[in-house]
Parts: structure tokens; sequence; C-alpha cells
């Protein structure tokens, strides 16, 4: 059973993480757009990647992790999975600051430009290279 819960877990964590890099990237290019079907347009693909894969993605996940957890409830003692944990609570709060941005872009009030997207883009690498070296090398 555990290795099913894991398979699926890190299948939700691709897939979640796709759309994380996926939609800011949108956002640079919707920043970049000045025409009235290339914004409906954007506004069609970011509301369909953020609530039809994102949600449900970062939903699966969790649930899986805490499963995953149940499994195992001896990690909890270690001192990686609380900085692992720490790091998902800062990744979900990205996650809703994109649903956010999401909105401003929907109603037009989106204030920043391409270039704080391309960096804001770059945000979920940092989250990814952390989560994976703490899960794969366990330093503490």
């Amino acid at each position: 059973m555990y290795l099913w819960v894991k398979a699926f877990h890190i299948i939700a964590v691709v897939t979640w993480f796709a759309g994380l890099f996926y939609l800011p990237r949108l956002f640079v290019y919707h920043a970049m757009s000045s025409d009235t079907v290339s914004h409906e347009r954007f506004c069609i693909m970011e509301r369909k990647l953020y609530r039809g894969i994102m949600q449900p993605s970062m939903v699966a996940t969790l649930l899986l992790g805490g499963w995953l957890l149940h499994l195992n409830p001896g990690w909890l003692s270690m001192g990686w999975l609380h900085v692992k944990l720490g790091l998902v609570l800062l990744l979900l709060g990205y996650h809703h600051l994109c649903g956010a941005q999401l909105k401003a872009f929907a109603r037009g009030e989106n204030a920043r430009g391409h270039v704080f997207y391309r960096w804001f883009n770059e945000v979920p690498v940092l989250f990814l290279l952390a989560i994976v070296l703490l899960v794969v090398i366990k330093p503490f």
C-alpha cells in the first residue's frame, strides 16, 4: 500500500509543479498582451489551468502526503520533515498568490509588467530544489 500512495503522491506533486511553472509563464505573456482577444484567451487558459489542474493536484498532493505521514508517523520526529512541511506551507501561499494574480488579470487590474512575472516564475524552482533535496538527502 505504501508504495502505491507514494507513487500517486509523486504524480500529484509533479502535476502541481507543472501548473506552478506554467501559470506564471502565462502571466508573462498575458502582461505583454494588449488586445482584448489575447486578454480573454489568457484569462480562460489561466482559469482552466488553475481550477482544473493546479487545485486538484494541490489537494491530491496534500491528502496523499498526509496519508504517507499516517503510514510513517516516525517521520514527524525528523527535522528534515519539519523544514519540508514549512516549505510546503510557503508553497501553498505561492499557489494562492497565483490565484490572486489570476483574478487581478481577469478583472483587468494587473499592475505588474512581464519582467516581474519572469522573476515570479522562478520561485517554484527554488521550492522544488529545496523540497526534493530534503526528501532525498534527509540532512537532519
